[in-house]
């Protein structure tokens, strides 16, 4: 074992997975799961069919907590453009730190618990966990304190079928009544969760955040639930590329804006009208405006993918963009791609050509998601 590997960190179900027989590899500085002897077609065709358990447990958790709601919600509106605010108990809002210039520095979810005035629940992404809580740390009042989780794991299980291996291990009821976006406190097979109805595959599913010391125990029990198997990272990266999803370090970074990255239903309409949250000034004109540049999804002819950093190039073979992500669609049928290019270029069914070791691949842009969403609304 070299160096490198030894400093790698490991989440709770580090065990598990050896013993299941998956390859491991370095991901935002964890030793993680990138796929199981059955293959990541195979673990794709799980997830979008049946049931499969994600280890998200690198992910960042954290608590923000002050004397009420309105106080801490300001306190995060301040590094945000979402309205927390207005959010309401047991609903949870997707949204983007943001530096001074409007680029992201993160995207995350926050949560408002349901029988905990004053608290917001997070999660952000592994990689930027740590500049993330330095930088909302450093915003917050002094009657707002934030509280980082380390003592927490996170499970993912997603797919048509994960309401229906929860609900024997719920109360009656609870998981049956929850839609896409909210979350609860629940019991589940004996230990207290934080539950919530989301995840990143496009999929319905659910996440659940639990004393990381239960979680080996409880993820043994879930897969031993025959709708149920693990999944490693190569298949949550294809089921959300078909998905249509951001991948942060991919898709966005400190340089894009959330208009340019597609993202712009998750700023509030109050926030668009009264501002105060970093790179106002830019993400309104780009608001009105429209970017000069914008996210789009390619679907190519052929079957041969092209990867991040492939060049995108316009019918006159002029280099437009570069590909953010790119691999073959297994639920698709295709290969795919994401990646910038100018506002001229964006619109649905504009060829374009991706370079691949110095063959142009031919391809139209694509509305997005390329998978339709399976998230349970209603």
């Amino acid at each position: 074992m070299n160096q490198d590997a030894v400093e790698l960190r490991r989440t709770p179900l580090h065990a598990l997975h050896v013993e299941l027989g998956a390859r491991m590899g370095p991901f935002a500085g964890y030793d993680m799961p990138i796929q199981y002897p059955t293959g990541i077609l195979a673990e794709h065709a799980q997830t979008r069919t049946r049931a499969g358990l994600f280890d998200v447990s690198h992910m960042g958790q954290a608590l923000l907590d002050g004397p009420d709601h309105e106080t801490t919600a300001r306190a995060l509106e301040t590094l945000c453009a979402a309205d927390v605010v207005g959010l309401s108990p047991g609903r949870q809002r997707y949204t983007q730190l943001l530096n001074a210039e409007g680029g992201i520095v993160d995207d995350l979810m926050a949560t408002r618990p349901e029988g905990h005035d004053g608290r917001l629940f997070l999660v952000v992404n592994a990689a930027r966990k740590e500049v993330d809580f330095e930088r909302i740390g450093a915003a917050l009042p002094q009657n707002v304190r934030l509280a980082v989780l380390s003592d927490r794991a996170l499970i993912a299980l997603q797919g048509p079928m994960a309401e229906r291996v929860l609900i024997p291990r719920a109360p009656r009821g609870a998981i049956e009544q929850m839609k896409f976006m909210t979350a609860r406190a629940l019991p589940l097979g004996g230990v207290e969760c934080h539950v919530s109805r989301s995840g990143y595959t496009g999929e319905d599913g659910f996440e659940i955040s639990l004393p990381a010391d239960r979680a080996d125990a409880f993820a043994r029990a879930l897969i031993a639930d025959s709708h149920v198997a693990p999944i490693g990272l190569g298949a949550r990266d294809s089921l959300r590329l078909e998905a249509g999803l951001c991948l942060y370090g991919h898709e966005l970074d400190e340089t894009i804006d959330p208009v340019e990255a597609g993202l712009s239903w998750s700023i509030g309409k109050r926030r668009r009208i009264e501002g105060g949250f970093p790179g106002f000034q830019r993400i309104s004109a780009a608001l009105t405006k429209r970017p000069q540049r914008y996210r789009v999804g390619v679907k190519l002819e052929g079957r041969a993918p092209a990867r991040e950093g492939a060049d995108i190039v316009d019918a006159a073979g002029q280099k437009i963009g570069v590909v953010t992500s790119g691999g073959f669609g297994p639920s698709v049928g295709a290969a795919i791609a994401m990646g910038y290019v100018p506002r001229q270029a964006a619109t649905p069914g504009t060829l374009l050509g991706l370079v691949v070791r110095g063959r142009i691949l031919p391809g139209r842009v694509s509305a997005l998601p390329f998978h339709p969403h399976a998230y349970k609304r209603d």
